[in-house]
């Protein structure tokens, strides 16, 4: 599966075949086609595997926010290392891979984005709600909150590599700047 990512990643779905994936893997054509039905299968194999990586990210905002005192420190905390995860080449390159191939894999696309991106709102949206609850935040609807919070902290770089391809890490003061100033924008339309 690593010879077929790479490949993907550096020629999109329709410039890949799979002879080049067998190239890569240094393994015989047949021996692809063993493990993967087709080129389809694979390349839904591979977006697919990927969700998996996303439950480090919903630990990651559950145990943030559950006993916090500060949350301001440690929505900014959570901030910075959710841009740092999401920001990653690799990932944002596939982020751009599914959405350039959604009109032909609409039903991959979506549940990509139910079993990863989704799955990190509800999460965020439930901390809000917990921390409203404690009268630390104020939130009429919080998934709506949680995709402002998310929105106003990949607003620039995500857009920024998707537009341009440009996937060279970001420094992280770049990042904690963008995360620091997502936060101060958030806590001041949902502060107590």
């Amino acid at each position: 599966m690593e010879a077929a990512t790479t490949a993907f990643l550096s020629k999109g779905y329709v410039g890949t075949n799979m002879d080049e994936i067998a190239a890569l893997a240094a393994v015989s054509k047949r021996t692809v086609y063993h493990h993967f039905v087709d080129k389809d299968r694979l390349f839904a194999e591979i977006v697919l595997a990927t969700t998996d990586e996303v439950d480090g990210l919903v630990r990651l905002v559950a145990v943030a926010l559950a006993d916090t005192h500060d949350v301001g420190k440690d929505l900014s905390e959570l901030g910075r290392r959710f841009l740092s995860t999401l920001m990653q080449p690799q990932l944002i390159q596939l982020r751009r891979l599914i959405i350039a191939n959604a009109d032909r894999f609409p039903e991959l696309g979506r549940t990509w984005y139910e079993r990863g991106f989704e799955r990190v709102l509800a999460t965020l949206a439930a901390s809000f709600q917990r921390l409203a609850a404690r009268a630390l935040l104020r939130v009429d609807d919080p998934l709506l909150a949680a995709h402002h919070f998310v929105g106003q902290l990949l607003w620039i770089p995500m857009n920024e590599a998707m537009f341009t391809g440009d996937y060279q890490p970001r420094t992280h003061a770049d990042l904690d700047r963008y995360a620091d100033a997502a936060v101060r924008a958030f806590l001041g339309g949902h502060r107590q």
